[in-house]
């Protein structure tokens, strides 16, 4: 049966490592993944958010033309697309549409739909596309979708999102056990995670 899967882009298809050597050149800092403790930058950079957002003005456009997929993503995606569709929620502004979609074409990224909701609460792209799972990294996103909606939210495991789970949110470390716990959730049929 044809699935409506949900997928985040930054941190999720893409690389979570992506924005690092950016910071690093930027704020003259030597930071690797396992320093991003907390997903608020602003936070790890000591920065106000007026500060960021003005380097997220600079530096957005190329950080996500550049952005390196996450190991693995785009061969489960090729084979999901097969049979489901896929449909992306990112927290991106709408100015980054052209950026997004020629990263995906570039990439050759399948996607039946991608919606910049231009801020990180996506309930409402949620209900509007009707998904079935979701996939995502930012914990509270998880949570919040999981919760209000009952379906399976898969939460790839990094630094940044270490609080705890509910059951109906599923902690993989990597796109070969999303992959692995998608096909057997798929093949079995049921509503919520098995």
């Amino acid at each position: 049966m044809k699935k409506r899967i949900g997928l985040d882009i930054d941190g999720t298809i893409t690389d979570p490592a992506t924005f690092v050597p950016y910071l690093n050149k930027d704020f003259n800092k030597k930071f690797t993944l396992a320093d991003l403790s907390e997903y608020d930058l602003t936070k790890i950079l000591r920065i106000s958010d007026k500060e960021f957002w003005d380097w997220m003005e600079i530096n957005e456009p190329t950080i996500y033309a550049e952005a390196e997929l996450a190991y693995g993503a785009k061969q489960a995606l090729l084979n999901w697309s097969k049979e489901h569709e896929l449909i992306y929620i990112t927290a991106r502004r709408k100015h980054l549409t052209d950026v997004t979609t020629s990263w995906f074409a570039n990439r050759q990224v399948p996607y039946h739909h991608i919606e910049l909701v231009g801020k990180h609460d996506k309930l409402e792209a949620v209900k509007a596309q009707k998904l079935d799972v979701f996939l995502e990294d930012k914990h509270d996103n998880a949570v919040m979708i999981s919760e209000e909606f009952a379906i399976p939210v898969l939460l790839f495991d990094t630094p940044y999102n270490q609080m705890p789970t509910p059951q109906s949110v599923v902690r993989v470390r990597n796109w070969q056990e999303a992959y692995h716990w998608m096909e057997r959730w798929l093949r079995s049929g049921e509503a919520f995670p098995i």
